[in-house]
């Protein structure tokens, strides 16, 4: 029997050829989502061990604590220790022009112990001299020569060095991913202190061993020269002391919590790429084992037990299986290679570097096998259940009459109502746990209940296929004809678009509800913050900051000016009032129903009380509150307003800046000086329909134009396009992810097909020779096809967007009110592919249809 399974793979290869590719493509997505994990850590083993590339030990505190002082200059005479350094780090502002960035500033190192390569310019000298990394000198427009400064405006650091630090060097950047997004500076100690405010704070002390020095043994004296200046300091609690690759492996532990969550997300796509890869492979087997019935029963007549052809059956499994599990795995290895190059290109993943563990390509290939045979086993046992004398009977379909498809209906609305419960459950109460799991069984039980309601459907679509004359009406009887492998081929691809549907209904209802709760708490689109001169009169002034300046950036509509001009009389919890024009509020507020009126304020959310009493110049003076929907809202009177309240008194003003109480009376009244000490506020309404790329440019526009920091630029605008940002890459990476499973299904339709095809072979040709073109032989079979695929498509879109919106509900429903959206537009997308893919997939068994003579066709056996 081995080989006559030898024989069958041999001379039927292409029968296999779809079984093949839907391994080879399910095995390649779990190793490389095994290889992803062990390629993150390899990278960042390798990212941050640059760190320590020059060190021989390592001494660190517990829990990234910082190391004493004094162990240094203790450690620095341990003999065999050439060199010891304290590397202490701290984070502040690099001014540089009128520019200020965030900056970490290293400690320089002596010669024996620098990682960092100079690649213009000379290495830090001295305390005044500082270098950066060549990335960040070549944004910020600094060169060699050039001077920067600590802090910068209202985050100005004092300095002992006179102010200006001198750039000597440019260095290549960093790959320790702490330092991601920040300028990397290298200063001394001194500078560095500063920002400490005058206190080391050692990160780690490395270690340079004297030449010969034994590795071991001058770690064992270190490890005793801890104990001596920190009891306990080479045991936890206390100072660890470690060689350069152990605590490189240290490092990534801590940095990765001990969790992999990534590879956990992977795999579980993974797994659904093989659920829909064993679906087409049963399918497949199942098509083949009843096209081999006569052949199987003719093998029963000589001889062969049942077991022989269950065993048949099984090793051409087996052997399609290993073939594919390992072009799947050497695929997987292509597709990460490929992925780690690209990742080299980049600024963040130079340091990137492949790691193919052993564990991927024996799971990978494991699950491959196991996948095919577990798949083939109904099949193999189908081919013993017919007696050879009755290997011509056509096997009955799956149904509700016999026996097995009364428990199959039973176990399939039993999952189906329990889990549909235990979805409602977590809608309602906002549970993700049981929405989960009840989503889960309940698809469970559609899959089980799919022989009962797909065929029927098929049939009912089929119907509009009937005014295409004598192929679409064949066609419509073809689909149906064998209920059980049409209901495989299309449950296959049912699971995957559910899928892609669901995310994507998921990921609109998402945005929606997020864009309503922005609109709801915020009022306006941007808001620009100016602060004022109390407590930093030394800090530069912004540019320009005023109406006319903020309209002429591109995508400003209408901007308003705030002026702070009042308190509430709340003693130490205070508030500012700001005066405003009401019809310029009018033109910028987003909230609906807000209206500035005169002898009233207009507050936010959180204001409940009923009025307010404010500290004006002419005594207090109590005004009703109109509270708006937002919740981010500055109080607002009328300019009419405070000038008939008559400004703040000097007392309150004072109090309100922690200043001492003066005498001066003007203080209070003078209104620019109040806005001046306090600063100021402008509201801004951007133009409609601007993407992530326009408001980022308005943003930029508008630090260009006034010299404010972009982080006193904020509004829902900015967080809109941050939120959907992310909506949309997680919903990318997850319908990439998915489309492995749909394009294996859809394998699995084009098989379906084909097989049909040879199966009917004398069938097409009787038709042929009773007069159906070739070119109605070619769209009875494409019309098939899109049948298949497409009823398989409009049942997965409707579960889809059921499922998208209870779990959006059970996902968001705690965090803010779901508002349920179908994104029409991107669902008709996935039909018209569905569909689409289905009229390709019907291209090559129509041709190889078309092409068979009907005397050649009726003369096959």
């Amino acid at each position: 029997m081995l080989q006559i399974a030898l024989a069958q793979v041999r001379v039927h290869a292409r029968r296999f050829l779809a079984v093949g590719l839907a391994v080879m493509l399910g095995v390649a997505f779990l190793s490389a989502t095994l290889m992803v994990g062990a390629t993150t850590t390899a990278s960042l083993g390798r990212s941050i061990g640059a760190a320590y590339a020059t060190a021989d030990l390592v001494i660190t505190g517990q829990d990234g604590s910082d190391v004493p002082a004094d162990v240094v200059d203790r450690l620095a005479a341990v003999p065999g220790v050439d060199t010891a350094h304290g590397l202490e780090r701290a984070y502040g502002r690099l001014a540089s022009g009128s520019q200020t960035s965030l900056a970490a500033f290293t400690t320089t190192a002596p010669a024996d112990l620098r990682n960092a390569e100079v690649t213009s310019g000379s290495y830090p000298g001295s305390p005044g001299e500082v270098a950066l990394d060549e990335d960040s000198a070549e944004r910020l427009g600094i060169s060699p020569g050039d001077t920067v400064a600590l802090g910068g405006g209202a985050d100005a650091a004092p300095t002992d060095l006179g102010g200006a630090l001198t750039v000597t060097g440019l260095t290549t950047p960093a790959t320790d991913p702490s330092l991601s997004g920040v300028v990397q500076v290298l200063a001394s100690v001194p500078v560095v202190r500063e920002l400490t405010g005058g206190e080391p704070a050692i990160r780690n002390v490395q270690l340079a061993l004297s030449p010969g020095a034994d590795a071991a043994v001058v770690q064992e004296a270190v490890a005793a020269a801890l104990e001596e200046s920190v009891p306990g300091a080479s045991d936890a609690p206390g100072l660890t002391v470690r060689t350069a690759p152990e605590q490189t492996l240290a490092d990534v532990a801590q940095l990765s919590n001990g969790n992999d969550t990534l590879t956990g997300i992977l795999l579980a796509f993974a797994a659904v790429a093989v659920l829909v890869a064993g679906l087409v492979i049963s399918n497949t087997f199942s098509v083949l084992v009843a096209q081999r019935t006569r052949e199987l029963a003719l093998l029963r007549c000589v001889g062969a037990e049942r077991r022989q052809i269950r065993t048949s059956v099984l090793v051409e499994a087996t052997i399609v299986g290993l073939a594919g599990a390992v072009l799947g795995v050497l695929l997987a290895v292509g597709v990460m290679a490929a992925l780690v190059g690209l990742a080299r290109g980049t600024d963040f993943g130079s340091f990137a570097v492949l790691a193919v563990p052993p564990s991927s390509v024996l799971i990978g290939i494991a699950v491959g096998v196991l996948m095919t045979l577990l798949a083939a086993l109904v099949p193999a046992r189908a081919a013993t259940r017919v007696a050879p004398l009755a290997a011509l009977r056509p096997t009955e379909p799956v149904g509700t009459a016999g026996r097995r498809g009364r428990i199959r209906l039973a176990t399939g609305l039993g999952a189906l109502l329990l889990g549909a419960a235990l979805l409602l459950l977590g809608a309602v109460t906002a549970a993700i746990g049981p929405a989960v799991l009840g989503g889960a069984v309940s698809f469970l039980g559609v899959v089980l209940l799919a022989p009962f309601f797909i065929p029927a459907s098929v049939a009912a679509v089929g119907r509009l296929a009937r005014p295409l004359g004598v192929p679409g009406t064949l066609a419509a009887v073809n689909a149906v004809r064998n209920p059980a492998r049409t209901t495989a081929s299309s449950a296959a691809l049912l699971v995957g678009v559910t899928l892609v549907t669901m995310m994507m209904v998921g990921a609109q209802t998402a945005r929606t509800s997020f864009d309503r709760e922005l609109d709801e708490n915020y009022a306006v689109d941007l808001e620009v913050r100016v602060a004022g001169t109390s407590g930093t009169s030394d800090a530069p002034a912004p540019a320009r900051v005023d109406v006319p300046t903020l309209l002429e950036v591109d995508g400003v509509t209408t901007a308003v000016q705030l002026t702070p001009v009042l308190l509430t009389s709340a003693g130490d919890g205070a508030q500012l009032v700001y005066t405003a024009d009401p019809d310029e509020i009018a033109g910028v507020l987003r909230s609906e129903g807000a209206e500035l009126r005169d002898g009233m304020v207009l507050a936010p959310q959180t204001w409940e009380q009923a009025e307010v009493t404010l500290d004006g110049g002419n005594g207090p003076a109590t005004l009703p509150v109109t509270a708006t929907d937002a919740v981010f809202f500055q109080p607002l009177i009328t300019r009419a307003t405070a000038e008939r309240l008559g400004g703040t008194p000097p007392a309150a003003l004072q109090a309100y800046l922690g200043e001492p109480t003066g005498t001066d009376p003007a203080a209070g009244t003078d209104t620019d000086g109040f806005a001046a000490a306090v600063g100021s506020t402008f509201w801004l309404r951007l133009a409609d329909g601007l993407d992530a790329e326009g408001v980022a440019e308005v943003q930029s526009g508008i630090v260009a134009a006034t010299g404010v920091s972009e982080y006193n630029v904020v509004g829902p605008a900015i967080e809109r396009v941050a939120y959907n940002e992310i909506i949309d890459l997680m919903l990318l990476i997850v319908t990439a992810l998915l489309a492995v499973a749909v394009l294996i299904a859809l394998i699995g339709v084009a098989n379906t097909l084909s097989l049909s095809v040879l199966e009917r072979r004398r069938e097409n040709s009787l038709l042929r020779a009773l007069g159906l073109t070739r070119a109605q032989l070619r769209g009875m079979l494409a019309v098939e096809a899109v049948l298949v695929a497409g009823v398989a498509a409009l049942l997965g879109s409707g579960l889809g967007i059921v499922y998208g919106w209870l779990g959006a509900q059970a996902a968001l429903g705690g965090i803010t009110p779901v508002s349920p959206a179908v994104p029409v537009g991107q669902i008709g997308a996935v039909l018209l592919v569905a569909v689409a893919a289905g009229l390709l997939a019907s291209v090559l068994p129509a041709r190889r249809a078309a092409r068979l003579s009907p005397v050649a066709g009726l003369a096959a056996d």
